[in-house]
């Protein structure tokens, strides 16, 4: 599992270094653009589209495309930090894109980072799929991306701070800010390989599972972590009062949630071979990661 994803991560990594040479113009937004997507992280989405893709029998280098992933989900992420948002000082365990670059170049940054996806997702150069193909994988992550997907999470997570935590509301969250676009990066791998309908379910399904139960982890680490460890805040969710799992459920039926959750996801794989191992064991490192 290290193995696979030590590989995957740096040609992912080896993508974007490439990607952005020559440098974008003024040198301050290239310096913001790189210094977000260059500050570590798991790559996690793009790792999934990988994995999905290479489970369904996929053989074409489709690094490209799983990147875009990343570059959405960087974005939301300086978005999400702004003051404006949830006014956040560390991300990754270093100072966040605003701080050092300012609000305006850390927007414009994030705007970038989103369109430029859209420019990766929809050339096909890259590697030797249908465009028809593309354009419904672009469909998909657009969809989970946006207005009813994760922009949707964000808005609902920003308007209920401070107010009475409810199952429904909690549930709306995070199945839009956080799990929709895992679920559509698991969705966009199967689609690129051109596998059965049945299979391309199974796979949704998964990961939907698997981006609710990381995001349940996420609330539980936030009471539980460390700030050296998450490379944000310890406790940041309660003080802005957040509506999260464990306010609505508390702590161990949270955990017990999330362990559910990786069950039916590794249960959905059952009629996968051994080329979906990496998506087995992803999902059982949700649950027992620190960060």
């Amino acid at each position: 599992m290290r193995h696979y994803v030590s590989e995957k991560r740096k040609l992912i990594e080896d993508f974007i270094n490439g990607y952005f040479n020559p440098s974008v113009n003024p040198s301050i937004l290239h310096d913001s653009v790189i210094y977000s997507l260059t500050a570590g992280g798991k790559r996690l989405r793009p790792i999934l589209c990988i994995a999905a893709y290479e489970a369904c029998g996929g053989r074409e280098n489709i690094v490209p495309y799983a990147t875009a992933l990343e570059f959405i989900h960087t974005y939301s992420l300086i978005h999400d930090d702004l003051p404006a948002m949830d006014n956040d000082d560390l991300r990754r365990g270093k100072p966040t894109n605003h701080k050092v670059f300012g609000e305006a170049i850390a927007i414009l940054a994030g705007d970038g980072l989103l369109t430029e996806a859209f420019t990766i997702l929809s050339n096909t150069n890259y590697a030797k799929i249908n465009p028809k193909t593309l354009l419904n994988i672009i469909a998909e992550i657009s969809k989970a991306a946006g207005l009813r997907g994760m922009v949707a999470g964000q808005a609902l997570d920003l308007i209920s701070e401070g107010k009475e935590p409810d199952r429904e509301t909690v549930e709306f969250i995070h199945l839009h800010k956080t799990a929709a676009l895992i679920r559509a990066s698991v969705k966009a791998g199967a689609l690129l390989a051109e596998t059965t309908e049945e299979r391309v379910y199974k796979l949704e399904k998964y990961g939907e599972s698997i981006g609710l139960a990381f995001q349940i982890v996420d609330d539980i680490l936030d009471i539980e972590g460390t700030t050296e460890e998450m490379g944000k805040p310890k406790g940041s969710d309660i003080e802005r009062g957040k509506m999260t799992y464990p306010s609505v459920f508390g702590i161990e039926e949270s955990r017990r949630k999330a362990k559910e959750l990786v069950d039916i996801a590794i249960e959905l794989l059952r009629d996968f071979g051994e080329e979906a191992e990496p998506l087995r064991k992803i999902a059982r490192y949700i649950i027992k990661r620190s960060s």
